[in-house]
């Protein structure tokens, strides 16, 4: 371990983590999501906004550079830790690993084809690379999920109020947004529990959709688009005259933009294309809710509506403290993720949209090393990997090193020399979007000056911008 790490270990020992985490975040219900859609509709809207936008400073003696490689994010959550040395950190324990994780060296890097052989393939073709050098903060389920959705302590100061990094990303991308873009900044796909936007505005929460065959729900009328059009006329013939060029005011006028964008999504083939899928596209992602929502990603991507930041959330079972090996878990989880990240991949990459788009994958904390528990599990652990393919990166090759038995890293592979944490994913993710993540908000409502990425007494956090060569 280095002389930085051990620093960094004594001052979190010296100063802990222990207040109160809050962990429910504002979402934006379906009727939210056609409010809030009018936010583009008007100029007039806009400025006003941006001009009640906090004045922001930055963090002193650091200058960011951003990569600004990428212009959008696939952000997918492995709910439970998935074990880092069965999978993306693979160490062969004689008499305990299966023999049909069948091994093979790709790249230099041991990797579990029998697992994930259409993975195999990728890390092959270049498309992904593997941080082997990161830990997690904290080993409670609920608390480090949390804090990778908003790279920060949960439980410290601005914890409660903190937006998902999603968020961010929406709020920092909005000016960019084009006339007719419908969908929104923020797509959270399979991810009920996901982290909303804190103190910022609701309209950049995550709009939660499962995925679904029939795409969103609730886009028709149940009498029939004619009599959704006649009731629509009905209702401009009797407010119009309060709601454009409203006496009233602004308030008024923007309930106006409101209800024309939620009637651009209802019968709109762009949105049933985006979020609808046949069983046959579901086939190719492995026909599982993963798989769907893997699909769903890629094609709202295509359809080029507005989304920039996509959640996705595998409530597949990676907490595995009994018979790891057993048919019905890893190999089974394995084949899951193998055939909806593969086939996101590969997707996004015939489309050209892999390149211009930062995939990062992990889950909160990793999990014992070794000899199996009396269980035939393991348990959770802070030593972990993360994921990143797309985006500018350079993929085929991993980010540090651990030793023999995974347990800890043994070369932590980056200018920091340092373990890597969540704070460091998310600064990466802001720098392959082009975002000063020195930046700092002023208009917190503690007054306190929100960081996009927490700022940390003995040390600071960064980009893994080695992920870029």
């Amino acid at each position: 371990m280095s002389n930085e790490q051990e620093k960094i270990n004594r001052e979190l020992k010296r100063h802990p983590w222990t207040h109160r985490a809050f962990f429910n975040r504002p979402h934006w219900t379906r009727r939210r999501f056609f409010e809030l859609l009018g936010a583009g509709v008007t100029g007039s809207f806009l400025a006003e906004k941006y001009a009640r936008a906090a004045d922001v400073a930055r963090y002193s003696g650091v200058t960011a550079n951003p990569k600004g490689t990428a212009k959008n994010v696939v952000f997918i959550l492995l709910n439970g830790a998935p074990s880092h040395t069965d999978t993306f950190d693979l160490k062969m324990i004689p008499g305990v690993t299966p023999a049909t994780f069948a091994p093979e060296t790709i790249n230099g890097l041991l990797f579990p084809t029998g697992l994930m052989p259409k993975l195999a393939a990728n890390l092959g073709a270049g498309d992904f690379a593997i941080v082997r050098s990161m830990q997690s903060h904290a080993l409670v389920h609920s608390l480090a999920q949390t804090w990778n959705q908003i790279g920060r302590n949960p439980a410290a100061a601005l914890g409660n109020i903190a937006p998902n990094i999603g968020s961010i990303v929406a709020i920092e991308k909005d000016k960019e947004r084009h006339a007719g873009q419908i969908f929104p900044a923020f797509l959270a796909l399979n991810s009920n529990g996901a982290i909303g936007s804190g103190y910022l505005p609701a309209t950049y929460s995550p709009f939660k959709v499962t995925a679904a065959t029939g795409g969103i729900a609730n886009t028709t009328h149940p009498d029939g688009q004619a009599t959704f059009n006649n009731r629509s006329t009905l209702l401009h013939s009797l407010d119009d005259g309060l709601r454009l060029d409203s006496p009233y005011g602004t308030p008024l006028e923007d309930y106006a933009d409101f209800y024309k964008a939620a009637q651009g999504l209802m019968y709109n083939p762009v949105v049933n294309n985006a979020f609808a899928f046949t069983t046959a596209e579901s086939a190719t992602y492995g026909n599982t809710a993963l798989g769907n929502a893997c699909l769903v990603a890629g094609k709202v991507l295509k359809a080029n509506q507005g989304t920039r930041f996509i959640q996705i959330t595998s409530n597949d079972g990676w907490d595995m403290h009994t018979n790891i090996y057993a048919a019905g878990t890893l190999p089974t989880r394995g084949k899951t993720l193998d055939n909806a990240v593969s086939a996101l991949l590969n997707d996004l990459k015939g489309n050209a949209l892999l390149d211009q788009t930062l995939v990062v994958m992990c889950g909160e904390f990793g999990r014992t090393v070794g000899p199996l528990t009396g269980a035939g599990g393991r348990d959770h652990w802070p030593q972990m990997f993360s994921f990143f393919a797309g985006g500018g990166i350079k993929g085929g090759r991993a980010i540090g090193a651990t030793n023999a038995s995974g347990s800890t890293t043994s070369d932590f592979g980056w200018s920091q020399n340092r373990f890597v944490y969540p704070e460091d994913v998310e600064a990466t993710i802001y720098s392959a979007m082009g975002i000063d993540w020195t930046t700092i908000r002023r208009d917190d409502p503690l007054g306190r000056g929100f960081e996009y990425v927490p700022q940390t007494g003995p040390f600071q956090f960064y980009p893994v911008h080695e992920l870029w060569g």
